[in-house]
């Protein structure tokens, strides 16, 4: 199952760089941007509770479409790009095995837990 799981992220992946492929961007906004969304992490710095709510909020794909839908409705290639980060950086962390964090810690995610030894 992991492997079905990370090729489908690789698909997601591919399909956030096709969408910035279509914007008026230079490609290396994308590589500059791609891990912007970590700086999240920073909420672990005040509790696990407020780093756990502020990584999952700008790891949600939900989040990174309504983002870039709001981009399309307003026209504005800045919003859509924010976007494409938000959902590409998602897919590229779940492919290799970051999930949303529960409360408990950073290790600990709805993919399992960071660094444990599992059978593939």
């Amino acid at each position: 199952m992991k492997t079905t799981i990370q090729l489908e992220e690789l698909g997601l992946f591919l399909f956030g760089i096709f969408l910035f492929s279509q914007l008026h961007f230079a490609w290396w906004w994308f590589l500059v941007l791609i891990l912007t969304p970590d700086f999240s992490m920073m909420g672990y710095l005040i509790g696990n509770k407020v780093g756990a709510g502020c990584y999952n909020f700008f790891h949600h794909r939900g989040v990174a479409v309504l983002v870039y839908v709001a981009g399309l409705y307003f026209s504005n290639e800045s919003i859509q790009l924010i976007g494409i980060i938000l959902f590409a950086h998602a897919s590229m962390d779940r492919m290799l095995g970051y999930g949303l964090k529960y409360e408990t810690g950073f290790k600990f995610t709805h993919l399992g837990e960071i660094g444990k030894n599992q059978k593939q």
